[in-house]
């Protein structure tokens, strides 16, 4: 655990960058879950960037959706998407207005609120594995679509915040192939985590589905 973390909100000229800047920069970042049953806060570890329509791995890769359309702004905001029917998962906007790309949140440490944490993640063996994969993450924080759109840099009590934390040195930060992405994406390091912390998810290679006869 970090000792003291700085608790300033991050401004949204930190988000108004490029994805690939802003994904490693947010490691050690904490992000903070107010709930009325009290709040729960998170050093996040391990993160993925996804470049719009420059990615093929994206939501974006094809233009603006129903769906996705938090992703093209304004920066700093939250995109949170449901998948394989039965998971969310939350993103961090980034870059330019009208230009869509976003930083999925794929693990981080309970530092505040583990007790209200594990009464979600029934399943987790211990504090470590949380937050430990982005549905997991989304799960311990109790986020759902209901918070699509909300604004994460601000001072006002939001449901969802994030502060500026305690960044992590470049040579601690490690990168490699995104988890599950396949095709021309799967090419891409833009995973990013802390070297040797012990709450950052297994790399999962994609593995196709196969289509039913």
């Amino acid at each position: 655990m970090i000792a003291t973390p700085d608790r300033t909100p991050l401004p949204r000229e930190f988000f108004a960058r490029p994805v690939l800047d802003v994904a490693p920069d947010l490691l050690g970042r904490i992000l903070v879950r107010s709930t009325p049953d009290g709040p729960i806060a998170l050093r996040l570890t391990e993160v993925e960037a996804y470049d719009g329509e420059n990615d093929p791995g994206s939501h974006a890769y094809r233009g603006r959706t129903a769906r996705n359309g938090v992703m093209f702004g304004p920066p700093g905001h939250v995109y949170v998407y449901f998948t394989y029917g039965m998971w969310f998962c939350m993103n961090l906007v980034c870059g330019p207005e009208d230009k869509a790309s976003a930083v999925l949140l794929r693990a981080g440490e309970i530092i505040e609120g583990a007790e209200l944490a594990r009464t979600r993640r029934l399943s987790a063996r211990n504090d470590k594995e949380l937050a430990k994969g982005p549905a997991r993450l989304a799960t311990a924080l109790g986020v759902d679509r209901s918070l699509d759109g909300t604004d994460a840099c601000t001072s006002e009590e939001t449901p969802l915040r994030i502060l500026s934390g305690t960044p992590v040195p470049s040579d601690q930060v490690l990168s490699g192939p995104r988890t599950g992405v396949g095709g021309e994406g799967a090419v891409h390091p833009w995973r990013f985590w802390i070297a040797d912390d012990p709450t950052v998810s297994p790399y999962r290679a994609h593995v196709p589905r196969r289509r039913r006869s």
